[in-house]
């Protein structure tokens, strides 16, 4: 499945032109390659950086991620964080999460990036909030129960960033209309998302699809 929902020469172009990602992020870039599954999970430099500006322009105290896999994006928001802000990021695996906690070590995060191990449901209902900003980016059949987890723990101007929410167009492909779950699973949550009266969205065409949520 691809991650990109534009022409590669686009996707090129547009990479070429944004800041290049920090030497941590690169080196963890290639060791997520070269040595975990779904490679293609990394967020990578373009949706890396526009975590970081949200960052830059949101100031929060405290970020939720839902999904750590090696830790590219919580790295990349780290880098925007202010003096007291922090990240929980929530992940299952131990492989991914020994991964992600060696190189936010190695960069220097570890007193501002928590990763905590296990379902991310089960972490959030551990956490009181409020949560300034919270990024889901996990098991899709997950997103919907994520949502109604942490909107009420939002803060006042608290931001609910949603990944692969186009899920590489299949949500709005009549071919796609079958049984897969992952597809359905997205259909559902955007569905949910865009009727919901207590928040306002926008879906954007970053990478694999973004939604940014605020309460209404």
């Amino acid at each position: 499945m691809s991650a990109y929902l534009v022409a590669d020469e686009i996707e090129d172009y547009a990479a070429a032109h944004t800041t290049p990602a920090a030497a941590h992020l690169i080196e963890l870039e290639r060791e997520t390659r070269e040595t975990l599954d779904a490679p293609q999970m990394l967020t990578g430099d373009i949706e890396g950086r526009f975590l970081e500006f949200l960052i830059f322009l949101a100031q929060p105290r405290l970020v939720l991620e839902i999904g750590t896999y090696s830790g590219y994006s919580a790295l990349a928001m780290a880098a925007a964080l202010p003096a007291a802000g922090r990240i929980v990021t929530c992940e299952l695996s131990d492989e991914h999460a020994d991964v992600a906690e060696r190189h936010i070590a190695a960069a220097g995060h570890a007193e501002r990036i928590e990763v905590r191990r296990g379902p991310a449901i089960d972490t959030i209902s551990t956490l009181p909030g409020p949560f300034d900003l919270v990024f889901i980016d996990a098991d899709k059949s997950g997103y919907l129960e994520y949502y109604e987890a942490v909107l009420p723990k939002l803060s006042e101007r608290g931001l609910i960033v949603v990944d692969n929410v186009l899920w590489s167009g299949r949500v709005a492909s009549p071919a796609s209309d079958d049984d897969e779950d992952s597809t359905q699973a997205m259909r559902a949550f955007n569905d949910h998302v865009a009727a919901d009266p207590r928040v306002v969205n926008v879906m954007l065409s970053v990478r694999d699809g973004i939604t940014l949520l605020r309460r209404a």
